[in-house]
């Protein structure tokens, strides 16, 4: 009923940058047909194992590659037991290659025995790469003088290959200086897979070591500082965070608002009234001397006891009973609720809201099947209000400040993800210098 999804961008189609990882896998390959010229190879006789292996092993980061190339070089040894077994077991028996039939189907049985092997081995990513070792070793079979020194090239290719891809890619490209002038607008919810996730270390890593290059990035977050907390864990933030679906902005260095949309009281009062005339237990947030309180209206209902049980053991935020609170602090409004019921709830509030001066939200909640809840805001706290408004206040420090929002095309799937978004922000704050710098 309250299903929400990202909708696809509508932005025109332009030419993708040309990343570093297609420059050093060109860069790679290049090296390994180098070194097998250098060593008298030409033409159909220039060994291509290794330059395939560098294309393969080559990834976007070095830890990456590394895995790639202890997986190729397993699978190597794997397709090479294998693929030395057969030659060897047809060396001693020269009946068995005579017959085509025969040959092909030992040469099947191999490539069965090298995938089961790394599937066995527990290297499951190696498996494709040990079937190709082994059949590039046979697929010659009978123009092979010697079986031992066949696989012996197809260890050497190999490792040509890794080497050179882990090499390439340990090498950074020279780039421009960093684009102080931009300011990265990157949403948690592509960096983590929930607001109770944390955030993977090699993203953490990476965030951190573009905040000390100089970069300037604001995370952003429909929910309250205290989840930043959770999530980000020792990240060095340099720029402030826009928190609260965009109704504040924080500083978390400084543990203080710079900045809240609040609910006028003449638009929150009739809403927690009529809240209160339905029987509906509710949830108001406020800021109150740059601590976020929530007070709790109601008896506490079980579809929103797992999430209040969760949420109060933060020691960023206070939770309490009662109306002791400034009318002018209401930061939103939450009501949590069944799909079906919240339904009912939003319609009943649909008369005492006042047309454009509030928003309502609804999210799903974790802890609970068809369980949502009603966010309500003031009309102006919004995300895009608020990086206009985050923007005005670092230009007075750099007029020339331009805000770049970055998103993910897909929802977050894994730690892939998170890592790609950062590569981008890298790619745009310190462009590759031999190559067009893309635009912010």
């Amino acid at each position: 009923m309250f299903h929400r999804s990202r909708q696809a961008s509508d932005e025109p189609w332009i030419l993708p940058h040309l990343g570093q990882r297609i420059v050093k896998t060109t860069v790679a390959v290049f090296v390994c047909l180098m070194f097998y010229y250098l060593r008298g190879y030409r033409g159909q006789g220039m060994p291509t194992e290794a330059a395939i292996t560098a294309i393969i092993c080559m990834q976007p980061y070095v830890r990456d590659t590394g895995k790639y190339a202890v997986d190729r070089f397993i699978g190597t040894l794997i397709g090479v037991f294998w693929g030395l077994l057969l030659l060897l077991l047809l060396n001693d028996f020269p009946l068995l290659g005579k017959n085509m039939l025969v040959l092909y189907l030992m040469m099947a049985v191999g490539v069965l025995l090298s995938l089961y092997s790394a599937v066995l081995l527990r290297k499951p990513d190696a498996s494709g790469l040990a079937s190709i070792v082994f059949l590039c070793i046979v697929i010659a079979f009978p123009d092979i003088d010697s079986p031992i020194i066949q696989a012996g090239h197809r260890i050497i290719d190999v490792f040509v290959g890794t080497s050179v891809a882990t090499v390439v890619n340990i090498l950074r490209l020279p780039r421009r200086p960093g684009r102080k002038d931009l300011l990265f607008f990157l949403h948690t919810r592509d960096l983590v897979p929930d607001r109770f996730s944390h955030m993977s270390p090699a993203a953490a890593f990476q965030l951190n070591a573009l905040y000390k290059d100089g970069a300037k990035i604001c995370l952003m977050s429909e929910h309250a500082p205290a989840f930043f907390s959770l999530q980000s864990g020792e990240i060095g933030f340099t720029t402030p965070l826009i928190v609260m679906d965009g109704a504040a902005i924080y500083d978390a260095n400084e543990n203080r608002y710079l900045q809240a949309e609040t609910i006028a009281p003449a638009d929150s009062t009739p809403v927690c009234d009529r809240l209160a005339a339905l029987g509906v237990s509710f949830f108001i947030y406020t800021i109150h001397n740059d601590k976020t309180c929530i007070f709790h209206h109601g008896e506490i209902r079980d579809e929103e006891r797992l999430v209040y049980d969760r949420m109060r053991r933060s020691p960023y935020r206070s939770y309490l009973e009662g109306e002791i609170y400034e009318p002018g602090e209401i930061v939103y409004v939450k009501v949590i609720a069944h799909g079906a019921r919240l339904g009912e709830i939003e319609h009943a509030l649909h008369s005492v809201l006042p047309k454009g001066r509030l928003r309502r939200v609804i999210r799903p909640q974790q802890g609970g099947e068809d369980l949502w809840a009603l966010y309500i805001y003031a009309h102006t706290a919004t995300m895009e209000q608020a990086q206009k408004r985050l923007l005005e206040m670092l230009r007075a420090a750099d007029g020339a400040l331009t805000g770049v929002p970055l998103t993910l095309r897909t929802p977050y799937r894994s730690e892939r993800d998170a890592l790609h978004l950062l590569h981008r922000v890298g790619n745009l704050y310190e462009p590759p210098l031999l190559f067009p710098a893309p635009g912010p």
